[in-house]
């Protein structure tokens, strides 16, 4: 088996763990991350009506995740809003994921 075929299978039964806990809520929607070869993706969804309430794209690289997670941030705050729960993908809370997480905390979102 190719090694890439088992990082992307190990990742989503990491997902599917996660999203069997994670529900993102009109009070509190969710903040879920996809990094692509190419893009950042970062979204905030309300799992009860499944709507993506805002979203964001960037290109691949640590600080343009950053610059995202602030972006993303400002947008939502614009739609009222303020606390999200975090959803990581089943990627590790590393490089580009840690900083789309703390740019969308300085931007002001609360975790």
């Amino acid at each position: 088996m190719k090694k890439t075929i088992k990082k992307t299978a190990r990742r989503n039964k990491i997902r599917k763990r996660i999203s069997s806990t994670i529900r993102g809520t009109a009070e509190r929607p969710r903040l879920c991350v996809y990094k692509s070869n190419a893009n950042t993706y970062l979204q905030i969804v309300n799992d009860m009506e499944g709507v993506t309430l805002v979203s964001s794209k960037a290109p691949k690289g640590v600080e343009h995740a950053k610059k995202a997670g602030e972006d993303l941030a400002k947008l939502a705050q614009e739609k009222g809003i303020t606390t999200v729960v975090f959803d990581r993908s089943g990627y590790n809370y590393h490089g580009i994921i840690k900083a789309a997480a703390e740019g969308a905390r300085e931007g002001g979102l609360q975790f």
